[in-house]
């Protein structure tokens, strides 16, 4: 078996098809379904890929690891459900695990949707993503949120890029938004940082100069100045519930003793 695609799942009846579709050349194609309550976990048995499921959700970086382990070929493509393989990219990775001499893992350039339109500024493009490489020479970080993927050797890169539909409306960015900064927010209070109403501010702020004047945001017009407020909300939220998180703490225990 020579490629082995890897997806996680929760929820992604609107993309899970589409996205399996676009790697229809692979050996094998594994989904890591989370108990969606949509019709996901049966589109993707349909569209012919193993699918397995579990409801003990350990984060994003684990879950990933978990599916790694099932694949069984010697290269593995992990994608996210709402991403998409172009023709040329596949092309692209078929000579790549077809040649004797590839390097161990490679990134490719992602090209991004938001609210309808392909982002070519505010620091999304071109967004290079390790996702092809040979299995046993890289996993994911353990992060409960924007985990990564840890290679034994310096990636190559392909010239063919990925689809993205990552934000297909504003609900959807909102919703994404709420929930990663809740996210984030729970992993940095366990590593014992903690934030104030003023970093809270000064975080999102700056996210969006950023977003929108150092990457040239508004040179994706209106989809970049509400990409660039979205992201600066997204940040300003995990700094402010950081903030609740550490006041809301249970206080220690007072010891007698002492």
């Amino acid at each position: 078996m020579r490629l082995s695609v890897i997806v996680i799942t929760r929820n992604e009846a609107d993309n899970i098809a589409e996205c399996l579709a676009s790697v229809a050349f692979a050996d094998e194609r594994i989904v890591l379904d989370s108990g969606s309550t949509d019709d996901t976990v049966a589109l993707a048995r349909a569209a012919g890929a193993r699918v397995e499921v579990n409801t003990d959700w350990p984060g994003f970086g684990p879950q990933k690891n978990r599916v790694l382990a099932m694949a069984g070929g010697e290269w593995v493509l992990s994608l996210d459900a709402d991403e998409r393989v172009t023709p040329a990219l596949a092309r692209e990775i078929q000579a790549v695990i077809a040649d004797p001499q590839a390097v161990s893992a490679y990134a490719m350039p992602r090209l991004s949707s938001f609210c309808g339109r392909f982002i070519r500024h505010s620091g999304w493009w071109p967004d290079l993503v390790v996702r092809l490489f040979r299995r046993g020479h890289a996993r994911f970080t353990d992060a409960a949120v924007h985990e990564r993927l840890m290679t034994q050797a310096p990636p190559g890169r392909l010239k063919a890029h990925l689809l993205h539909y990552t934000y297909p409306d504003l609900d959807t960015a909102i919703q994404k938004m709420n929930r990663y900064s809740s996210d984030a927010a729970a992993m940095m209070y366990a590593r014992g940082k903690r934030a104030s109403l003023a970093s809270a501010f000064g975080h999102g702020s700056w996210t969006f100069i950023r977003i929108y004047l150092l990457r040239r945001g508004f040179l994706d017009g209106r989809h970049g100045l509400v990409l660039a407020a979205v992201a600066a909300m997204g940040s300003f939220s995990r700094y402010a519930k950081l903030m609740f998180l550490s006041r809301n703490a249970p206080a220690r225990p007072v010891d007698e003793d002492s």
